[in-house]
């Protein structure tokens, strides 16, 4: 099997829709394929809205300032770790990035 060139893409959105319809093996010799490291990738956000009661933010936001991280990041490992236990429990696993 010969290796195709991948095209040129103008967009995230045009090459998501291409490898969405191609194989990559058609485009990857995975023979030469060498472990890499990518230290400054991110994962992808995604902003969402809450509404929690007023006490609860409060209650947040002080046991934040006492672990001295801000309140949405607290949250977001709070979140994380309730999440993780309850898959856990139901003998799954997350797809942490």
């Amino acid at each position: 099997m010969s290796i195709q060139k991948i095209p040129h893409f103008t967009s995230e959105d045009e090459e998501r829709a291409f490898w969405a319809t191609h194989d990559t093996a058609d485009y990857f010799d995975y023979a030469k394929a060498q472990p890499t490291l990518m230290p400054n990738l991110r994962p992808t956000l995604k902003t969402v809205s809450l509404r929690l009661p007023e006490a609860l933010v409060q209650s947040l936001q002080v046991l934040a300032h006492k672990k001295d991280v801000p309140y949405q990041s607290l949250m977001k490992i709070l979140l994380s770790e309730g999440i993780e236990r309850e898959l856990s429990l139901h003998g799954e696993s997350s797809a942490k990035s």
